[in-house]
């Protein structure tokens, strides 16, 4: 049996995969730096959530990729980590 890193390599070499991969790359970055802030910060999810007036589980919904938040909800999280969320549109080559 092939190991993940191998699979991912092969798989990758289809365009249609490797586009909708890294499209979801963007939204996974994002959770990954919000949530490694919070754990910089000292917080946890509880205590996030009641900085921006939310709930617990939905942040935990946010950082376990099972939720689509809106860019409203990013902000808020990102102003009650103390920091702010930079989007940049690039063209592709």
């Amino acid at each position: 049996m092939k190991n993940f890193n191998n699979f991912k390599k092969e798989i990758l070499k289809d365009k249609s995969i490797k586009l909708a991969y890294d499209d979801l790359g963007t939204e996974f970055e994002i959770i990954r730096l919000l949530t490694k802030r919070r754990i910089e910060k000292g917080l946890t999810q509880e205590g996030l959530a009641k900085i921006i007036g939310t709930k617990q589980s939905a942040i935990a919904r946010l950082e376990s990729g099972h939720y689509n938040p809106s860019l409203l909800f990013l902000n808020k999280i990102a102003h009650g980590l103390n920091t702010k969320i930079k989007i940049e549109i690039l063209k592709t080559l």
